[in-house]
């Protein structure tokens, strides 16, 4: 085992903690994903900070919270003041890769991300894009030309044929005594919707009457554009002709999972075939989850589990105990140096996460005792308030500027169905909470200022009513390439 091992991130798109056969809850086919939680350890309480791409993301890379970082929502830029792992890893002689899904450069989500500060230190090898959610369409662009080069069929595979490419170049250098270490980030679009883009022999694993239903999203009912709030819709369909809905969604949702995992495969067959496999450290991952109509709601930033809930596994032959599933709190601020930490290179004083290497290598006793979830910037149309809370080992607890909202035991009611908070036989759970959720408001330099508020400090030019930045159109090269591809026309 290398003292500074390899590092493999795979970063999936909307994926939540408990949608893979080795959490046991849903009826997810994941073989190598369970197989990476056998040889390493499953973080069972992993939480996205702020469960929204862009955020999210840059609270990975950073290392930093959201206010600090300053990407309250999505199409945000990021800075080039801020020091990224990858620009920690670099400086220690380790060389960056990154493959797949972007989404910290701004509202172009087709641009050309050039050489240089906008790759954010990810400068031995580039195959990213900004944003692509239309699997069958996708593309990177060739450094040489400028030009999109397109993979065939679904485009996590082609990620996957990169990713392999580059492994065996590294596994190539590997006599070379003074080789440096790599670290490259595998960052895949699903399965974030479009749930149905999936190759057919996915799909046709989960037939849609076979889709059990999670306890807390028997009741919903689908909204008929989108499902970013609440879902229930004004029709009278019977909730039976709603449910089959679900269930054909979810189907998909699955599906992309599977695919995903056999990707997942792909990759650890590689490090294997390049006796790799010792000296590199792999970390699976996702930005946020999905609620899939649990509490009536879809997608995003929404406070329960299923949204903020992510899943986490890391193997290390010698650093990282096998089989070691824990409930110890960790969250995407808290990677970037904790990996750092792992490797033996400096954390930067100005990093907000915690270094959780000692924690990750087995010391319970090492863990944190919370962290935190947030969204300061929630647009009207997502159906709830800004919000902001605190996860433990055992608790949810979430409030908003009216005061206490959610207070959830994670252990006795793992899908949240029992609000605890404001009864009186757990005030005083409620109050040491919220006493928590305070002192991280001003770790974090949170004033609760409402949505519009921070708007104006943070995404100066958004839309005041949406908070969303105004999104150009993709670039004509992109959107004739994707044209064509739907069409069939496509090479």
């Amino acid at each position: 085992m290398s003292t500074r091992p390899n590092i493999l991130f795979v970063l999936v798109d909307q994926m939540r903690s408990t949608a893979m056969g080795c959490a046991g809850v849903e009826g997810v086919h994941t073989p190598h994903l369970d197989r990476l939680a056998g040889e390493g350890t499953r973080f069972v309480n992993a939480v996205s900070n702020t469960p929204a791409c862009t955020p999210a993301r840059a609270c990975l890379l950073t290392g930093k919270h959201t206010l600090h970082h300053r990407l309250i929502n999505n199409d945000l830029q990021l800075g080039h003041d801020h020091r990224t792992l990858a620009h920690c890893l670099t400086d220690a002689g380790y060389r960056c890769g990154y493959i797949g899904k972007w989404h910290v450069d701004g509202v172009n989500r087709g641009a050309y991300i050039p050489p240089g500060p906008r790759r954010q230190g990810f400068d031995d090898f580039w195959a990213g894009t900004e944003c692509n959610h239309n699997y069958f369409a996708g593309y990177y662009y060739d450094d040489a030309t400028r030009q999109p080069v397109w993979f065939d069929g679904y485009e996590p595979d082609g990620q996957t044929d990169l990713a392999v490419r580059y492994l065996r170049q590294r596994a190539a250098e590997r006599s070379d005594a003074s080789a440096d270490p790599f670290c490259l980030f595998v960052s895949y679009s699903p399965p974030h919707c479009p749930y149905e883009q999936v190759p057919q022999e996915h799909l046709d694993r989960y037939p849609p009457e076979s889709i059990e239903l999670l306890p807390n999203a028997r009741d919903a009912r689908v909204q008929s554009g989108g499902s970013r709030g609440r879902l229930a819709r004004t029709d009278d369909a019977p909730q039976a002709a709603h449910d089959a809905r679900k269930r054909e969604l979810i189907a998909g949702y699955y599906a992309h999972v599977t695919a995903l995992d056999a990707c997942v495969g792909r990759l650890l067959g590689a490090l294997e075939e390049g006796g790799l496999t010792e000296d590199t450290l792999v970390v699976f991952t996702s930005d946020h989850g999905d609620m899939l109509f649990s509490h009536n709601r879809g997608w995003k930033v929404k406070p329960w589990r299923e949204s903020v809930g992510i899943p986490l596994l890391m193997r290390w032959g010698g650093g990282i105990p096998c089989g070691r599933t824990t409930r110890g709190p960790i969250s995407l601020v808290d990677l970037a140096p904790t990996l750092l930490d792992l490797a033996g290179v400096p954390v930067p004083p100005e990093m907000d996460g915690r270094a959780l290497g000692a924690f990750v290598r087995g010391d319970e006793s090492a863990r944190a005792e919370s962290v935190w979830i947030n969204f300061p910037a929630v647009p009207a149309y997502w159906g709830i308030p800004p919000w902001r809370g605190v996860v433990t080992e055992r608790h949810t607890y979430v409030a908003t500027p009216d005061g206490p909202w959610l207070l959830h035991d994670d252990v006795t009611d793992p899908f949240q169905m029992d609000n605890l908070a404001h009864r009186v036989e757990h005030r005083e759970i409620e109050r040491n909470l919220d006493l928590l959720l305070h002192d991280w408001l001003r770790r974090t330099d949170d004033d609760f200022a409402s949505p519009r508020e921070f708007a104006l400090r943070y995404a100066p030019g958004c839309n005041l009513e949406r908070l969303e930045m105004p999104s150009p159109p993709l670039p004509d090269v992109i959107r004739e390439g994707q044209g064509k591809r739907a069409r069939g026309t496509g090479h």
